[in-house]
């Protein structure tokens, strides 16, 4: 017999003090049975960083990158199909990065591996001329904190203040200070 998902659900007030931005969320998250917890949570941070301020370019949604290798974590169409913003998790490979950088508006990568930094500067200068990409490294501790976060029914208050995420639920925040390794502001 097969797994099934774990299912989750949270709630996300989310304050941007930087720009003045303000949204809550309710989401159902589906966790893969080969999915960790961390990663999830990652998906989820993507999510609420990414999140349009209305539905006026279409809404963005979880992808089947666990199902499907040559799906998004995270994909925005608008609301003619076109494909806005393609999220990715991880250290993609440069022939995916290639690809979805041609077919999107917008690419962005959270990386949160210990190795994040040297992934990458493998690939960094195969993407100079590229303008639409914006790669993230969540440094491994402070994605692993993430994770410990995860509770089946969460209610998550995520702060960004002069480029630092905080992020709690109940007593506990985690700080996260992502580093831009590739992409304008």
């Amino acid at each position: 017999m097969a797994l099934k998902a774990i299912i989750y659900k949270a709630k996300v007030s989310f304050s941007d003090l930087d720009l003045n931005r303000y949204s809550d969320h309710e989401l159902t998250l589906a966790r893969h049975p080969s999915e960790t917890e961390e990663r999830m949570m990652i998906r989820l941070l993507a999510f609420v960083l990414n999140a349009p301020e209305n539905n006026d370019l279409g809404l963005l949604e979880f992808g089947k990158d666990m199902w499907e290798a040559d799906e998004p974590a995270l994909a925005q169409h608008d609301l003619t199909g076109l494909l806005m913003h393609w999220i990715e998790l991880g250290q993609p490979d440069e022939k995916k990065l290639v690809r979805v950088c041609g077919r999107s508006k917008k690419v962005s990568v959270y990386s949160f591996a210990s190795n994040a930094a040297t992934w990458w500067a493998g690939l960094a200068g195969k993407f100079t001329r590229v303008s639409n990409l914006a790669v993230w490294q969540i440094p491994a501790a402070e994605s692993q904190a993430l994770g410990a976060l995860a509770q089946r029914s969460m209610d998550l208050t995520v702060t960004l203040q002069e480029g630092v995420l905080f992020v709690g639920e109940g007593d506990r925040t985690v700080e996260i200070r992502m580093v831009r390794l590739c992409g304008a502001e």
